[in-house]
């Protein structure tokens, strides 16, 4: 079988479409689908073609690896998700992509953050950081800036964390007038604000509540921002808002946006969405004499069962 550039650009394109599928309404609505793409990738690298375009192919191939892995985090089978993402990074290296490699770093990264373990999220990060300066792509070093931020987080160090965030708008800001290839394109103002919020969450949990000061206008930024292709990140977000007022012992402000997070949530296909709800449960339940704490555990117990 002789492969042409067709055939490349019809497998990235349909990567691309999934990619958005995934954003909108979460892993679990794709994952079957690009398990499907699997065997077609295998066998476009069977075929004959130019040097070139079978090192092209590779990076096609690791991004397909790099998407599955993803799905497989998000709808909450990190094992699997691991595999992908290690065949991934093979694929990247053998297509000479320093910039894909430092994204799936950053995906790797992310799955250990989500399960609590921040120094092997830094590993990976750092990893990450390393091949995005090869690339000089300030973009992917601006994500990996943020994350490395949250990782500091949950490791209670404020310095570290609000030294690496202090780099990422920065990074961002330098990145603008580049065009982004669709594994990092999701990365936009909204998100940037996403995640100085995030950070600032997790540290007014661990470390000082006077941190939620700062991260309900950068959260309530970014929600106001996104729009239904970003469904899955607009829940995530709105559900650290709602930590936030929750521990500013605004319940009455914390029910409304976590019984709004939880509706959208309904529609989603991702084990992530339940999984953040846990910080919320946990700051609601030490307010259990509140009828807004208690309604809100109520609704996170029914939602978390039927899901």
């Amino acid at each position: 079988m002789r492969v042409g550039q067709a055939d490349i650009d019809r497998l990235e394109g349909v990567i691309g479409t999934l990619r958005a599928r995934d954003y909108r309404e979460g892993g679990g609505a794709c994952r079957e689908l690009l398990r499907v793409l699997e065997p077609y990738g295998v066998a476009l690298r069977r075929g004959m073609m130019s040097e070139a375009l079978a090192r092209r192919l590779a990076g096609v191939v690791a991004d397909l690896h790099n998407l599955v892995g993803w799905t497989e985090f998000d709808s909450g089978r990190p094992v699997r998700a691991e595999r992908h993402f290690r065949r991934a990074l093979e694929l990247a290296a053998e297509a000479g992509n320093d910039d894909l490699a430092a994204n799936i770093h950053y995906r790797l990264g992310r799955m250990y953050l989500h399960h609590r373990s921040p120094v092997e999220a830094l590993d990976q990060f750092g990893q990450g950081q390393l091949a995005a300066r090869r690339a000089g792509t300030p973009l992917s070093q601006a994500i990996l800036s943020a994350n490395e931020a949250w990782a500091y987080a949950l490791l209670g160090d404020v310095r570290q964390a609000l030294d690496k965030l202090s780099h990422a708008p920065e990074q961002f800001a330098s990145s603008s007038a580049d065009v982004a290839p669709s594994w990092s394109a999701f990365f936009t103002a909204n998100d940037m604000a996403a995640m100085i919020g995030t950070v600032r969450t997790e540290l007014a949990r661990l470390v000082d509540v006077r941190h939620s000061g700062e991260a309900i206008p950068a959260l309530t930024e970014a929600i106001d921002g996104y729009g239904p292709d970003m469904a899955r990140s607009r829940s995530l977000t709105m559900i650290w808002l709602a930590v936030d007022h929750a521990l500013e012992g605004d319940l009455d402000r914390a029910a409304e946006v976590g019984l709004a997070a939880m509706e959208i949530a309904d529609g989603i296909r991702s084990a992530r969405t339940r999984d953040r709800l846990r910080p919320l449960s946990e700051c609601a339940r030490r307010r259990a004499d509140d009828i807004n704490a208690r309604e809100l555990l109520d609704r996170i117990a029914t939602f978390r069962a039927s899901a």
